[in-house]
């Protein structure tokens, strides 16, 4: 759904398909090699970047869903993925090499977790991956720090999050889909007040957030998380914020005030897409009048035998 670099946008063209990569029982690839892939939930397929000889696209049944530059970890191809990233260094400035404990709530290859760790060494990170033959092929495809520094759990993200030890987290990234939208349940007040609950003082909800221009979801996304939230904001480019396409928002909650760093303004609006800012006042603007997502309630007991 997210516009995204060239790299991406060229896969995504007409081109011959690839074949499928078939792997011994039980054994690894060695490294990363173009192909289709059979995973738990479907089948993937990687794609060597035309343009860059250490770069990767990975789709997820027929889906882009992430690229890996195997050589700098630092490079992110997709928007989405380096406003989250400008975002997550005005916080937290990098050169003051703060111990980052990071949850990442939907894996892929990984890319930010790659960047984390790079811009971060000191990280400690979690990455929930619902696909456990996925997180097998990205481990041994891309190369990823070891534990403790990066774990990969397989597992559904809120069953994973409602195990978590409270304060546990400085940053949590919600970057899960089924389609071209976020499972309902990881949208709800009620799994907000989970990942609250997980996040320190201080900490940041981080969620990527896919609708088209009506924006019916993306408003619901906010009223909820502004619910939750007593500090708020989102990041798009200004045809997305206006309606215009279908796309992305990064949307962000916090128990203190964020995201007033002018260099933070400054350096969104120098990337390729640039990207706006919207500050509370502004996100609970947009999302007034939208309905606040629940989780359904309980089926009712059944009555005494």
């Amino acid at each position: 759904m997210a516009r995204r670099g060239k790299a991406a946008r060229q896969a995504n063209s007409p081109r011959r398909g690839s074949g499928v990569v078939e792997l011994p029982e039980g054994a690894r690839p060695k490294g990363p090699v173009e192909g289709v892939y059979y995973i738990d939930t479907g089948d993937c397929e990687l794609v060597a970047d035309p343009d860059n000889s250490n770069g990767w696209l990975l789709k997820i049944n027929g889906v882009m869903s992430s690229h890996i530059d195997l050589a700098d970890p630092l490079f992110l191809d997709f928007e989405y993925m380096r406003w989250i990233a400008a975002l997550v260094e005005s916080v937290w400035p990098p050169e003051e090499r703060p111990k980052l404990r990071a949850l990442h709530l939907g894996g892929g290859a990984c890319s930010v977790a790659r960047y984390v760790h790079a811009a971060y060494p000191e990280a400690r990170q979690v990455v929930v991956e619902l696909d456990g033959k996925l997180a097998d092929y990205v481990r041994a495809w891309f190369d990823l720090p070891k534990a403790p520094l990066l774990r990969i759990r397989v597992g559904e993200a809120r069953a994973v999050t409602e195990t978590l030890t409270p304060e546990s987290r400085d940053l949590i990234i919600r970057d899960v889909f089924a389609g071209a939208f976020t499972p309902r349940p990881l949208t709800t007040r009620e799994f907000n007040a989970h990942a609250k609950n997980v996040l320190a003082p201080g900490g940041l909800y981080v969620v990527n957030s896919g609708d088209s221009p009506d924006l019916k979801n993306a408003r619901q996304d906010a009223a909820t998380i502004a619910d939750t939230f007593a500090h708020t904001m989102i990041i798009a480019d200004p045809a997305m914020l206006k309606g215009r396409r279908y796309g992305n928002m990064i949307m962000a909650g916090s128990d203190t005030p964020f995201g007033d760093d002018p260099k933070l303004a400054r350096k969104l609006l120098g990337g390729a897409v640039p990207a706006h800012i919207w500050a509370d006042a502004q996100v609970r603007a947009f999302a007034r009048g939208a309905e606040i997502r629940h989780d359904p309630p309980p089926p009712p007991e059944a009555p005494p035998a």
